[in-house]
């Protein structure tokens, strides 16, 4: 990892499905999978309920320098109920 790395993880399932040099970008993914289905790939649930499953997806930001997470902040949950948005989309949490 490179120091401020961010990567899209699905919480409900421990799993990361891609990594990004900016909050931007692994925001601008997480709108993009808004707009897909739920039961359509990325969204699909990896599991054997996927029908009554969802991903639960957050951006984790990595320092590499230290080898450790920075910040772990859930964005966005997507099932057969419908897409809510955590934290919206146009607001990115402030970086200390």
């Amino acid at each position: 990892m490179t120091p401020g790395q961010f990567v899209i993880e699905d919480s409900e399932h421990c799993e990361q499905s891609g990594s990004f040099a900016t909050l931007e970008d692994a925001i601008s993914e997480l709108r993009r999978r808004a707009t897909i289905p739920w039961h359509d790939e990325p969204n699909a649930a990896p599991c054997v309920s996927w029908k009554t499953c969802g991903r639960k997806y957050g951006i984790v930001e990595w320092d590499s320098e230290a080898s450790r997470e920075r910040r772990r902040t859930p964005y966005l949950e997507i099932s057969a109920r419908g897409v809510m948005w955590l934290v919206p989309p146009d607001s990115a949490p402030a970086r200390t």
